[in-house]
């Protein structure tokens, strides 16, 4: 099986990041592919509403994008993993999420999806914010959700947590790291 996981947080083990790889432990080990994307040390352009991919379902921007897209194509499970940012994904996550227009264009307007292997596609979203109301996460989690149909995986399951805003304070939860574990456990089974 095929998992990728992009993290979207600007902070280096940050509670973004402790989350996803608490996620990917149960994961790790078991003869899975699992690749792990830094998306703010990747050099992704923003889409530019160009229009050239509304006809072939192709992006015509060539950046770290191009890799991304095959390796969305080739997963059978994607961890998507973000800091809420004034009430939705980080600006990495949104700008990769932004790029895969290019699969809605191919879905929506030419009818072709990505195709499933035998394991299915699942999603899991990873979502770690300061603010206690739970706005931000809702917001955040719908454009996720936007994501995850585009890109042809039907399920996913989402764990949000607010008020864990300090480096490293995900860990002080009482449940957050336990349920990326199980969380993890289920996306791979």
């Amino acid at each position: 099986m095929n998992i990728i996981a992009f993290n979207g947080s600007p902070r280096l083990d940050g509670n973004t990041e402790i989350l996803m790889n608490e996620a990917l432990k149960p994961i790790q080990g078991t003869g899975h592919d699992v690749e792990v994307y830094h998306l703010n040390t990747l050099n992704i352009k923003p889409c530019q509403d160009c229009g050239g991919c509304v006809k072939t379902g192709v992006c015509i921007h060539k950046d770290a994008m191009t890799e991304i897209f095959a390796a969305i194509r080739g997963a059978d499970r994607i961890i998507l993993a973000s800091p809420i940012f004034f009430y939705g994904l980080s600006a990495q996550t949104k700008a990769m999420v932004d790029r895969c227009q290019s699969f809605w264009c191919e879905k929506y307007l030419l009818k072709k999806t990505i195709p499933s292997s035998p394991h299915g596609r699942k999603g899991l979203l990873l979502l770690v914010g300061g603010m206690k109301k739970e706005d931000g996460l809702r917001c955040a989690g719908i454009t996720a959700k936007g994501f995850f149909r585009t890109v042809s995986v039907p399920e996913h399951e989402t764990l949000a947590y607010g008020g864990v805003d300090g480096k490293g304070d995900v860990v002080k939860h009482s449940t957050a790291l336990k349920d990326a574990y199980e969380a993890g456990k289920r996306l791979a089974e």
